[in-house]
């Protein structure tokens, strides 16, 4: 079917799975929304990241997407259930995924979860991980400083080092934990630094790779796959900035991205 994908996130978190996505569906078209005007939405209240959520999804539906996928832990928390009621296409959240590719790499069992506040309160990851296997240990802590600092490009560095050891400090005396998923789409954009600061014997799992392929296979279920020869015109746009928004978009591409505006909801 010769419709877009769309793909919404609180700022350039969701660039993460954007990039994923197109690398797994080369054929199809995407277009991202980033909300970075008013990122973060872990720190506010459920209602206002549903009105957000709503606002972006609504923006998107202007371009007749055949698809959701909502890139972000917090709005995936608050409001995946209300969007996939209300909305006559399908829907994909990023938390289900990644609690899938948690459970199959964790040797014993052992998970943590890092995310925003909202993601973290909602305890939306403990409750799938142990929905999947019960007997699973899950560690949450929430980490409100590194959202903002990826916003502002701060990716690698010493003071980003920093900010990161602080932020997971609490997990130093965790013993055994084998498996850390990044509950936050902002975060495999410093996963080197997190890696660092959690050590090689800890396994990093980012939802990006598992929600892409719920999203091939549903794509498939529903016989919504594009099968013609076009080369795919992705569009990216943002509420904020847009040169921030477009240093970090191309860094993590490795290429200029042909279409970037900044937009009003």
């Amino acid at each position: 079917m010769d419709q877009p994908i769309g793909v919404i996130d609180s700022g350039v978190g969701g660039l993460t799975v954007a990039k994923e996505l197109m690398r797994q569906l080369p054929r199809e078209e995407f277009i991202y929304l980033g909300d970075t005007l008013r990122c973060p939405y872990g720190s506010r209240p459920a209602e206002e990241v549903r009105i957000y959520t709503w606002e972006m999804v609504n923006f998107l539906m202007q371009y007749r997407i055949k698809m959701l996928v909502v890139a972000c832990n917090t709005a995936t928390a608050f409001v995946l259930d209300e969007l996939k009621q209300n909305l006559n296409i399908p829907v994909v959240g990023v938390i289900q995924p990644g609690a899938r590719a948690a459970i199959k790499t964790s040797q014993n069992l052992k998970i943590g979860v890092i995310g925003t506040t909202g993601t973290i309160q909602s305890k939306a990851y403990p409750d799938v991980l142990r929905d999947i296997h019960s007997e699973i240990d899950v560690y949450s802590l929430a980490c409100p400083q590194l959202v903002p600092m990826v916003e502002k490009g701060m990716l690698s560095g010493g003071e980003a080092e920093k900010i990161v050891e602080e932020s997971l400090s609490p997990f130093k005396d965790i013993q055994d934990m084998d498996t850390l998923i990044l509950g936050c789409t902002h975060y495999p954009l410093i996963r080197p630094v997190i890696q660092k600061v959690m050590g090689e014997e800890v396994t990093i799992i980012s939802s990006g790779e598992e929600t892409a392929r719920d999203v091939s296979a549903i794509l498939s279920y529903n016989d919504l796959l594009y099968n013609g020869e076009r080369k795919p015109s992705h569009k990216f746009f943002t509420t904020g900035n847009l040169a921030i928004f477009q240093h970090i978009a191309n860094s993590w591409f490795g290429y200029q991205l042909p279409f970037v505006k900044s937009v009003r909801l």
